[in-house]
């Protein structure tokens, strides 16, 4: 048996697998448009012979962090035929793509758990949580004082495309979504699309959306000032003859129950997906740590998985500048901070604060280098708005 990259002349067995573990059933034409996306996958496979025993697909692409783009790996379509289960060739698998990942520039990446403490054991940790709403339709009904319109519009990516990529930049890991993505992942001939505009007739906002049986869903709400966000709120409620509710996935920080005269409906926030640190060394010299003079800490750092990963990393800032360094040992070493891998991708991806994690007793250290990692860490909501 051996591990071995896929092609388009395996997408039989790489989708009879899939359909397998992930209990679902395409149509002819759901399993063409699989493939086309497929193409932009690499596919490794753990073969016996001939035959696909289990298989890993990693996505290329790119995420927004502190307003910076970094490269990004999405594990997905992991899974294997229940007669090779628990051999080790997932944790194989995984192992050959972070080797692939780092090998490529990819210093993060990204999946959507079966189970959070199988990929916690190989790095990965929660990093974004969804707020999901249910809202009656009625509650939705005022005033809500905003200037400009609505129109339906066509799929239309060079219009979404810019509205969309000045919201992602508000938040830690969104997509830098391409062409294609918009493509095959975000518009479909089911749903609908709405555009808001200002009084100057620019667009500042939109909603992909689809009405049927008493609810409307909302795919996607994206706006780039208080303006448009009120606009598509009224949008939404004026469907209150054809949607008696209203679903949506929002931030974790959103605050539309305070724009609302009754805040009392169904809200309920979850984990999401899960993230990991790829190259902890190359992420550190790239991310943009706030300027904090006269910054000096060690934090110690434990990779079971990646163990290359492991050791002591300085953080020096003079004169503007923030210099990173490693060594696997040094013992002598005063250590101002210790932390697993999982931990410093929560904490630098900013879904949870040093002292929220200090006060659990998750990270190690004391009052003052909390507050100095705080100091440095920029505060920015996590979010990721799509799926793979």
């Amino acid at each position: 048996m051996e591990i071995q990259q896929l092609y388009s002349k395996d997408y039989d067995q790489i989708f009879r697998l899939s359909q397998f573990a992930f209990q679902y059933k395409l149509t002819e034409e759901a399993l063409i448009k699989k493939k086309e996306e497929a193409d932009r996958h690499i596919i490794w496979g753990w073969m016996d012979k001939e035959r696909l025993a289990a298989k890993l697909h990693l996505i290329p692409l790119s995420v927004y962090i502190n307003g910076k783009t970094f490269k990004m790996g999405g594990i997905s379509s992991v899974s294997t035929w229940p007669e090779y289960r628990r051999n080790g060739m997932v944790k194989q698998l995984l192992s050959h793509a972070l080797n692939h990942m780092k090998e490529n520039g990819q210093m993060v990446s990204y999946l959507h758990p079966f189970s959070v403490p199988f990929y916690r054991k190989f790095g990965w940790e929660i990093a974004f949580n969804e707020k999901h709403y249910t809202i009656p339709t009625e509650k939705l009904q005022r005033n809500w004082e905003a200037d400009g319109y609505v129109r339906r519009v066509e799929a239309d990516i060079e219009l979404l495309h810019p509205i969309y990529s000045e919201f992602a930049l508000k938040f830690n890991g969104m997509l830098t979504r391409d062409k294609k993505w918009w493509e095959q992942r975000i518009l479909t001939e089911d749903e609908l699309v709405a555009v808001c505009y200002n009084t100057n007739d620019e667009a500042d906002g939109y909603m992909i959306y689809t009405v049927k049986d008493n609810l409307l869903q909302v795919e996607e709400l994206v706006y780039n000032s208080l303006n448009s966000w009120k606009l598509l709120l009224e949008f939404i409620a004026n469907h209150d003859s054809m949607a008696k509710e209203v679903k949506m996935t929002v931030s974790e920080n959103d605050n539309l129950p305070l724009l609302v005269n009754e805040p009392r409906f169904k809200q309920e926030n979850a984990p999401y997906f899960m993230a990991r640190i790829v190259d902890v060394l190359a992420f550190l010299k790239e991310f943009p740590f706030e300027q904090v003079p006269g910054t000096s800490l060690v934090i110690h750092v434990e990779d079971i998985f990646l163990p290359e990963n492991g050791g002591f990393y300085w953080i020096n800032q003079m004169n503007g500048n923030t210099r990173v360094s490693h060594q696997h040992d040094n013992s002598t070493e005063m250590v101002d901070i210790s932390c697993t891998v999982q931990q410093l991708a929560a904490l630098l991806f900013g879904y949870k604060r040093p002292l929220e994690f200090y006060r659990a007793g998750l990270i190690q250290g004391n009052d003052e280098t909390m507050v100095h990692l705080e100091k440095l860490i920029p505060d920015r909501q996590t979010f990721f708005s799509d799926f793979f």
